[in-house]
């Protein structure tokens, strides 16, 4: 009597087919050719706009330096998602939208729903994401562009099937080096005249709606001069050769194949990302009609259990997988009861500032898009000079070393300066693409009247830009980099927030001659429990005590949530029920007056491989504020790490937690301890 093949047998098979059929596609996929990318540019009358003239004229106490702007911290979730929701409304020619990911769930589907409604107004809007969590269910907000007077580009995408993150995987196998490399820049702009920059990407998670753990992050809302720099660096990225047009990569009928296959693979509602109409103002039509329609939805058997286990896959670097079913009704009801922020109530700051912006041309071509690069670069300069980048990172580094020392320089005078000698100070390791006729040019390293010259690099690793390796050692002008050169002016204080935080020997050396100094620094980063992405720890980990015995004061975020909401704005999820909370910030105070928020972390992937941002803004009150913060979550809400009498690591507890300190990583299982230290002797910490 035959026998029947088990349940298990046929999960096995359905993967290897799976598999074999991934494999299949991309091995003869790749990216197209001759892609046509029409030349646009940030609106050049912002003032003319009501976002433009919102803060006109200012305040009797603000600075009297005319290129001082204006900023407001954006600590909580709720913070963050209204102030967006105010952008999207009060938009009126453009809005500009630059991101790492986008996921498809009840918040984004909130604020792109706002975004076509502002686009069927008239209002033009560009949308520049990173391709590599364009899958599955994710892969559907690229129906944003087949909106009309929407543009959607996806910047270094990867060739093969979006329907299955199968199909991504082997892409990123067969061009490892390439697909390593991230745009991890994340602006939210409107009109040019006011704009969003910090951690956090668009999704549950980062707006305290997810029901498997929320980010604590914090941007910032920025307004007047500065803006334009931001712009700028949008511009220099959506008209380069590594944006991709969505239509030259995917077509409408392949997306309503991947809506079907998602709602057939978990059941799901609807996801109601384009091709749906908003409400007069761009929000969802009605909270009793959002209600009802995700009431009618079908249920997945154990949906609630697998929601809140947490147990779906995540990516290497732990950004949130979309739920089984998709945002549940409490979710679609919770974010449709926000209220955009009163912008003309908001208490902004005046100050001088300087924006730090890798360039595109860290991550390195593919051989398609390097074909036609020259051409395309030439045009986009003859068609708008202003769109190429006035701060690139090694320059506004000179410009925010000044901006520290030298208060009576205004601040965009110094930017606009420094960057105007880039072309004249370039680094011996240049990573000049011109034999790939990459028109961008290559890593410009700017030195300031007496620096000391870099030495070169290239005999000791692989830098970035370099077409198909993973770097390994910095070009000096990445915004990292800029961050090194600004701990090397630090007198006294350095308090820095990094989730994921992997010191190259030359972090290390930069936090040793700080120490040497007498600086006293103190860094906030994830617990192994608390870090979503704990393959990241590892890299961490194998530098703990060596930091230690430098004097460097090492605290370890929690991953409960509770007093999160007093000691550091809040990782939402009150009405969850969800305990986890995952560090996100990405902030450094340095003396108590400059204050750097952006998208970068302290680690390698952050300095050598992903392009980032960061605001550098010269404020006491907002240094104050953010510290302040900051160190009343290092109080209450993380481990402080020491050694022991015998030289051993200790977690002593939070102030009035009544835990008990710990002798080994706190919270986590000895297998999960076990697994990391197995793997890391095999994990670089320049891919971690």
């Amino acid at each position: 009597m035959p026998t029947r093949a088990s349940p298990s047998w046929h999960r096995c098979s359905s993967v290897a087919a799976a598999l074999l059929a991934a494999i299949f596609t991309v091995g003869c996929s790749s990216l197209p050719k001759d892609v046509e990318r029409p030349i646009s540019t940030a609106l050049q009358t912002p003032q003319a706009t009501s976002l433009g003239s919102l803060l006109t004229p200012r305040p009797p106490a603000s600075p009297n330096d005319p290129t001082a702007s204006a900023f407001l911290l954006l600590n909580t979730p709720e913070e963050a998602f209204t102030s967006r929701l105010a952008l999207v409304r009060q938009a009126q020619k453009t809005l500009d939208l630059q991101y790492y990911a986008i996921h498809v769930d009840a918040s984004s589907e909130r604020l792109l729903r706002g975004v076509v409604g502002a686009a069927r107004r008239g209002v033009r809007v560009r949308i520049l994401l990173d391709d590599f969590h364009s899958t599955g269910r994710n892969a559907l907000v690229m129906r944003m562009a087949f909106e009309p007077n929407i543009e959607m580009r996806m910047f270094n995408p990867v060739a093969g099937s979006r329907g299955s993150a199968l199909g991504r995987m082997w892409g990123s196998l067969t061009d490892f080096a390439r697909v390593q490399q991230r745009m991890h820049n994340k602006l939210f702009l409107a009109d040019n005249a006011m704009g969003v920059t910090g951690g956090r990407n668009l999704g549950d998670a980062y707006f305290g709606n997810s029901e498997s753990g929320n980010f604590v992050d914090m941007d910032v809302l920025a307004a007047g001069p500065i803006v334009r720099e931001m712009s700028r660096s949008f511009d220099s990225y959506w008209n380069n050769e590594r944006a991709y047009p969505v239509q030259s990569l995917i077509t409408r009928e392949e997306l309503a194949n991947i809506r079907a296959q998602v709602l057939d693979d978990d059941g799901s509602n609807a996801p109601r990302i384009g091709g749906e109409p908003p409400g007069a103002d761009g929000t969802p039509a009605a909270t009793s009609q959002t209600t009802a329609a995700a009431a009618s939805a079908p249920a997945m058997p154990n949906e609630s259990a697998a929601r809140n286990s947490g147990s779906r896959p995540r990516p290497p670097d732990g950004e949130p997988r979309p739920a089984l079913g998709g945002p549940t009704r409490e979710q679609r009801e919770r974010i449709a009861r926000e209220q955009p922020m009163d912008l003309a109530q908001a208490d902004f700051v005046w100050a001088p500032a300087v924006l730090m912006v890798d360039k595109p041309t860290k991550i390195p071509l593919d051989d398609a898009a390097a074909a036609g690069a020259a051409g395309t670069a030439a045009r986009a300069e003859a068609a708008a000079p202003a769109a190429n980048p006035a701060t690139r990172a090694a320059a506004a580094a000179a410009a925010s070393t000044q901006l520290a020392t030298s208060p009576s320089l205004p601040a965009s005078s110094r930017a606009t300066s420094t960057a105007a000698r880039a072309g004249q100070a370039r680094n011996s390791n240049s990573n000049s693409n011109s034999s790939n006729g990459d028109g961008d040019g290559g890593s410009n390293a700017t030195r300031s009247p007496g620096e000391t010259p870099a030495a070169p690099n290239s005999a000791e690793g692989v830098p970035p830009g370099t077409p198909g390796a993973v770097p390994t050692v910095s070009s000096g002008d990445t915004v990292v980099d800029g961050l090194l050169k600004l701990m090397g002016i630090t007198r006294s204080d350095l308090l820095i927030i990094s989730p994921y935080f992997v010191p190259g020997d030359d972090m290390k050396a930069a936090f040793a001659q700080a120490r040497s100094r007498g600086v006293r620094v103190r860094i906030l980063t994830n617990s192994l429990a608390s870090n979503d992405a704990p393959i990241a720890h590892v890299g961490y980990a194998r530098h703990r005590e060596e930091l230690l015995r430098m004097g460097i004061e090492l605290y370890e975020m929690r991953s409960e949530a509770s007093g999160l909401g007093s000691a550091f704005g809040s990782s939402g999820g009150s009405g969850t029920g969800e305990s986890r909370a995952m560090l996100h910030s990405k902030v450094m105070v340095i003396d108590g007056r400059l204050l750097v928020i952006g998208s970068m972390n302290l680690d390698l992937r952050s300095q050598l491989q992903n392009t980032e941002i960061a605001l550098l803004i010269r404020s006491p009150g907002l240094s104050r504020e953010a510290a302040g913060q900051i160190e009343a979550a290092m109080r209450r809400n993380a481990w402080r790490l020491e050694h022991d009498q015998q030289g051993g690591l200790v977690w002593r507890a939070p102030q009035g937690s009544g835990l008990q300190d710990a002798t080994h990583d706190p919270d986590t299982s000895l297998g999960l301890r076990m697994l990391l230290k197995l793997l890391g002797p095999l994990a670089p910490d320049h891919l971690l």
